[in-house]
């Protein structure tokens, strides 16, 4: 169990937390949700240590190992990938250097057995002897194959990285887990993976995390933080929203009521206060309106932006047609032979694990790449936006937010362009800031506001809930499904998928694609699906 008592944190003069009082039990997953910059991720600090607050405690059970996910991608950059992983268990891998430098004497003494001795008691009660076998069974499990783990952390790309700084804190069953978005980085198998790994945990979990069906999948409890404080729901995000919408709802019907009868006291009291007979009511009815108060609703510090993608003109019947797109990159085939037909009505999701493959398809067909063999063709009615994976390009300069969203609108009227700016909670001030100065989640929505603008009827959008915030996502989402038009895109959140797709296209390792017209959760509980990727795979296996 982990605990705080009285915890206040400030910055400057301002309490980012005050007198938080909050109790994390064994057995529960608790999703940590609130507004950006409302301190997530700080709150995981003040309890993994890594951050003192400015008054209170943090307490943990005696006996109990936390275990928390690296934020520091470079720390383990020098040390195998199987040995970051038993890191997690920082005793564990101390006994087992100890063990090394000790058997390694040539002048081995008494007192090295009887100290050796000692440390292989340790080594068996902290299930030592099943150490690699069980980094290695949660390295497989999140997609980090065989031949992998025994390699430099420092030739491991990124995302690799991501997942096996996630296995070390999942590493030797850690009494309590902190989790800091989890699932960034993650392709949607490793997540499904991640999300039945948690259900099956039995300790303490605290996860951050943008994803609303992993916060749904995972968590039995929701910690709400809101204005310096954290208040507690049973159940999961989904819960957590239709409980607060309620306690709002019957807070504001009450108030109403109440309204309604202070007026009618109100009225009474003006009517007979100077009248002689009545005035002993009317002094009962001004000591029954002293009385009533009403409850204080403040307004969440939470704010969504309004994301309308509204196409200027009707798509026709000839959307795209795609006929043997081939394109290899260093060496390897992430493109093999593809060939497709879109429908005026399709929104496609492209998943699968190979992320190069899907960014290649989307440069491709915006115009950005040059396949090595086959061709596509736009139809005549379409017009298409493009939102790219890595967009720093587009944000080197020296404009302001008005001036580079001005660039892309046909009206260069500053008000017409502040007002899709305000839509996506640029405002005031915020208009003459300087786009290169702007924080991921600005960016991301700069570009969401050049693709409401453009007035496309196709959109193309490469992982774009990457860097936004919980609200951002369910707006970006919302906007999606009621965008009357044809969208093809990635993603690794799984709602959003779920949702918006009508149609499925995985690329499989090796380039070969495979469609299906259905949603997201029938195409992963399709049998055929499941063989057609495993069948991809030893053919790809037998080609290498």
């Amino acid at each position: 169990m982990i605990s705080t008592s009285n915890v206040t944190l400030r910055v400057g003069k301002k309490a980012l937390f005050e007198d938080v009082n909050i109790k994390f039990t064994e057995g529960n997953c608790y999703g940590l949700i609130g507004a950006n910059g409302a301190g997530k991720s700080t709150f995981l600090k003040i309890l993994s240590g890594q951050l003192e607050p400015t008054s209170g405690d943090v307490i943990i059970s005696p006996g109990e190992r936390l275990s928390f996910l690296q934020q520091d991608h470079f720390k383990y950059d020098e040390y195998m990938v199987l040995d970051t992983v038993i890191m997690g268990n920082a005793r564990l891998y101390e006994i087992m250097k100890e063990k090394e430098v000790i058997y390694a004497k040539e002048d081995f003494t008494d007192e090295d057995g009887i100290k050796a001795s000692e440390l292989e008691a340790e080594f068996a009660s902290l299930n030592g002897w099943e150490a690699e076998s069980d980094a290695a069974t949660l390295l497989n499990g999140l997609g980090i194959d065989t031949e992998m783990h025994y390699k430099i952390m420092k030739d491991l790309n990124g995302s690799k990285k991501v997942k096996v700084l996630l296995a070390q804190a999942l590493f030797g069953n850690p009494d309590i887990l902190l989790l800091d978005e989890p699932t960034n980085h993650l392709d949607l198998d490793a997540i499904a993976w991640l999300e039945e790994f948690l259900i099956n945990f039995d300790n303490t979990v605290i996860v951050v995390s943008h994803d609303r069906y992993f916060l749904n999948k995972v968590c039995t409890q929701i910690a709400d933080i809101d204005y310096g404080k954290i208040k507690l729901y049973a159940g999961n995000y989904d819960f957590w929203y239709e409980s607060s919408q309620l306690l709002i709802r019957q807070m504001k019907e009450a108030n109403k009521k109440k309204e309604e009868k202070i007026k009618e006291l109100q009225d009474f009291i003006s009517r007979f206060s100077a009248n002689a007979s009545k005035s002993k009511q009317a002094t009962s009815r001004k000591r029954a309106l002293e009385k009533i108060q009403l409850d204080e609703i403040q307004p969440s510090s939470r704010k969504y932006p309004y994301i309308d993608f509204r196409p200027e003109r009707e798509i026709g019947n000839e959307v795209l047609s795609v006929e043997g797109l081939s394109k290899t990159i260093d060496g390897e085939k992430v493109l093999d032979n593809i060939s497709f037909t879109l429908n005026h009505d399709d929104k496609v999701a492209f998943v699968g694990s190979n992320e190069l493959a899907k960014t290649t398809l989307f440069q491709i067909l915006t115009g950005e790449m040059e396949p090595d063999e086959g061709t596509y063709k736009w139809g005549v009615t379409t017009s298409q936006a493009y939102f790219p994976l890595d967009s720093g390009d587009e944000f080197d300069n020296d404009y302001t937010i008005v001036e580079w969203l001005t660039q892309y609108s046909e009206i260069k009227d500053t008000t017409y362009v502040r007002g899709f700016l305000g839509r996506m909670l640029f405002s005031g001030d915020d208009g003459v800031k300087k786009v290169r100065v702007l924080s991921g989640g600005e960016k991301v929505r700069c570009l969401l506001s050049k693709m409401m603008i453009s007035g496309a009827n196709v959109l193309l959008l490469d992982e774009p809930t990457n860097h936004l915030d919980m609200e951002s996502i369910t707006a970006l989402n919302n906007g999606l499904i009621k965008f009357r038009g044809v969208i093809l895109f990635s993603s690794r959140d799984h709602q959003i998928v779920q949702t918006t797709a009508n149609r499925i296209m995985e690329i499989v390792p090796g380039g070969k694609l495979i469609d299906k017209i259905t949603t997201y959760d029938e195409y992963l509980e399709s049998d055929e699906m499941a063989r057609k990727r495993q069948t991809y795979s030893v053919q790809k296996e037998e080609e290498d």
